[in-house]
Parts: C-alpha cells; structure tokens; sequence
C-alpha cells in the first residue's frame, strides 16, 4: 500500500492535517481539499485511491459528492460523521461509501480503517479467479462480476460480500461475520451497515432477476442460494 494516495476532504484544518501527519507516516501521499464543491472535478481528472469525505462540508455536502461519484466512479470513500448524523450516514451507505467513522475518532482508527479499505478493494484469492453460482460468475483477480455475460459494476464492498456468499453456497453468514469478513478487521459499527450494503447489492442484482439469490435468515444473517 506504499505511495497509495489518499484525498482527505475536511473543512477542519487541525483534523485535516490530523489525517495528513498518521496517513504520511503510514506511507500513503496524501491531498487535502477543504470543499465539497471540487472533488468530483479533481476525481474524473486525476483520481486518488481512496477518499477520506467528512459529512458537513462548504460548498457541497459529503453526501451530495458521494451521490456523483457513485455516477461514474468506484473509488472507496470512508465518510466521516458525527454521531448524531444517523439518517445521513445510512444515507451515505445507501449510495455506496464503504464505511464511515464516527467523531470523535482516534488517527490509528482511521488509518486501520484506510488499509482495510484498501486491502479489500484490491482482494485476489488463491482459490482461482472465477467463483460461479448459477448465472453469476465473479473473478476475485480481475474484480469482474458477469450475470450471463452482462457486467455488474459493484463497489468494493458490494464485491466483498457477494465473494463471500458464493464461496460457500448456503451456508449463513451472522452480520458479524459479515463485517469481520469483508470489512478486514473485528468491526464494532453500526448494526444496519451490513443490510445496507446488501440492500444495494440487491438492487443491482434485481436488474437480472437473480437478487433472490442472496436470503436473509431471520434473526441470524444471510446466505446464498444458486439462482436456477
């Protein structure tokens, strides 16, 4: 992850240099951008690896800049919010940021949290690069997901967790587990972030009459069923 680059998107100068100094000594290169409003322009000319997008922001707000990216881009986007900001975290969830910290946080909390991001948006598997469940196949080397030779653009999460399901048709994951799994760390967040990714997984999936495939088991998680 040596010489990765990070857009820190924050309007406080102290937390944004707080974010530069840990990510710095982490090795990441990191930009600094104290408006929502120019991000989406810096993005489509010359895009980071990962964006670190505070919640509150002059000139646009991190949810209206995550809505855009989501238009074109899968860059990973950690949000960052307080914790009275429940309804627009989960609205940042529902239009694809990977994760989200909370205010106040701890700097090696956040870098923990980039790498993780990081790692699992560039994750490869040693069991061969194509995992098929009926009419989706998914290439773990490539990141290529195909139902019936059509591409799903999916984010890295909604990538994450569909590998996990299809490697063990099934078999139940706990929402923990989930989080554990594809988060890349033991994850103490919120309960609804694991639905909400599998909402959107969903919903993409519905386009080819194949979100079936993923069911929720009551009071316990989710498995994947092979689509006939």
């Amino acid at each position: 992850m040596k010489n990765e680059r990070i857009l820190v998107v924050e309007d406080e100068p102290k937390i944004a240099e707080l974010h530069r100094d840990y990510l710095d000594k982490s090795g990441f290169q990191v930009r600094i951008l104290n408006r929502g409003d120019g991000v989406v322009d810096l993005m489509r000319q010359d895009p980071a690896d990962l964006i670190l997008l505070d919640l509150m922001l002059p000139g646009q707000s991190g949810i209206d800049v995550c809505r855009e990216l989501r238009s074109f881009s899968n860059i990973p986007i950690i949000m960052i919010t307080a914790k009275t900001e429940e309804i627009d975290r989960l609205l940042g969830l529902e239009l694809g940021a990977d994760d989200y910290i909370c205010k106040p946080f701890s700097p090696r909390e956040v870098v923990a949290r980039v790498k993780a991001v990081l790692r699992r948006s560039r994750l490869t598997t040693t069991d061969g690069p194509w995992l098929k469940g009926g009419p989706i196949r998914l290439n773990s080397e490539t990141r290529e997901v195909l139902i019936e030779q059509n591409p799903i653009n999916l984010t890295p999460n909604e990538f994450g967790l569909l590998e996990v399901l299809l490697k063990r048709p099934g078999r139940v994951y706990s929402r923990d587990e989930l989080l554990t799994l594809v988060q890349g760390y033991d994850y103490a967040g919120y309960d609804r972030t694991i639905d909400t990714h599998i909402k959107n997984l969903r919903k993409k999936l519905q386009t080819y009459g194949v979100e079936a495939s993923i069911n929720s088991v009551y009071g316990v998680g989710y498995r994947f069923q092979i689509p006939s």
